[in-house]
């Protein structure tokens, strides 16, 4: 069983991302599950195509993207990618697009194939906050998801997909009030969303 996971650059003038270094910080295996591990641009333009060329790399039954979210105070499993773009801030190539489709003509809204309530029960037996969400939001984690689960309905080859907010570290949130999360709890919380989807991907 092999699982693509993906973090994201800095970006906003940042130089750290939570799901960037929880994602470099995973074992290579995890309970017989080989995980490869990718980190995409923070842009509109590039992200999904290095994605799809790391899936074809990969050949993964499991992908999970990681973003951060500096207002999440918990691990977030999203449900639902929507087909728009609206960017409060530029990403970064400096693009920062207003009301516009991710795939024009493509689908309202896609959602994630992972067993999402399963593992966010699973988190939270194994102590750590943890949620359902249902907005992605409209910024490149939003694009990823909805590119991903596109990449998925294509069916070059079956995989499960979904996506994972992360709140920031405690060293990002020092200088103000944000919520925050240790790296070691985010790093096995992926893990445990990794165990919970091979057992249920075992299945396809």
């Amino acid at each position: 069983m092999r699982a693509l996971v993906t973090g994201f650059e800095p970006f906003g003038g940042e130089n750290t991302n939570a799901s960037r270094e929880a994602v470099l910080r995973l074992p290579p295996r995890v309970d017989g599950i080989e995980i490869a591990t990718v980190i995409l641009p923070t842009s509109y333009a590039r992200s999904i195509a290095e994605l799809d060329a790391a899936i074809v790399r990969t050949r993964p039954r499991i992908v999970l993207c990681v973003g951060q979210a500096g207002d999440r105070a918990a691990l977030n499993l999203e449900r639902v990618a929507i087909n728009v773009q609206d960017a409060s801030l530029a990403d970064n190539d400096g693009v920062q697009p207003v009301d516009r489709p991710v795939v024009a003509g493509g689908p309202p809204a896609c959602f994630a194939t992972l067993p999402i309530r399963k593992a966010v029960a699973a988190l939270q037996a194994a102590g750590l906050a943890a949620q359902l969400s249902n907005s992605a939001g409209t910024f490149v984690c939003n694009h990823v998801f909805y590119g991903l689960m596109r990449l998925a309905a294509r069916g070059r080859h079956r995989f499960k997909a979904g996506f994972l907010h992360v709140p920031q570290l405690p060293t990002q949130a020092e200088a103000g009030e944000a919520p925050s999360m240790a790296l070691d709890d985010i790093v096995r919380g992926i893990e445990v969303i990794l165990l919970v989807s091979a057992a249920e991907t075992g299945r396809i």
